[in-house]
C-alpha cells in the first residue's frame, strides 16, 4: 500500500519528502504503533543508524518481547 500526500502538505511543513517520512516514522515507533526494526526498515537504515536518530532526539527505545519476536520475522523475511 502506498501513501499519498498532497505537495502543498510538503510545502506547508518545510520539510522534504525524507524529511516528512522520517516525522511520521519517529512518531509512529514513539506512539508504539511500529517496531524499531520496522522503523528502520522503512527508513532504509541499520537498526544502529536508527538508533542513533532516536539518540540525537532525546528519544528511548521501548522494546518489549513482541517488538523482539517482530524484528525477528522481519530479519528472517530478508533472507
Amino acid at each position: 500500500m502506498s501513501l499519498v500526500i498532497a505537495d502543498d502538505l510538503i510545502q506547508a511543513s518545510g520539510l522534504s519528502e525524507q524529511e516528512l517520512l522520517l516525522e511520521i516514522v519517529l512518531m509512529l515507533f514513539h506512539q508504539d504503533k511500529i517496531s524499531l526494526g520496522k522503523a528502520s526498515e522503512i527508513m532504509g537504515l541499520h537498526r544502529s543508524q536508527f538508533q542513533q536518530l532516536l539518540a540525537d532526539r532525546n528519544l528511548y527505545i521501548h522494546y518489549d518481547v513482541a517488538e523482539f519476536q517482530e524484528d525477528l520475522k522481519t530479519l528472517q523475511e530478508m533472507d
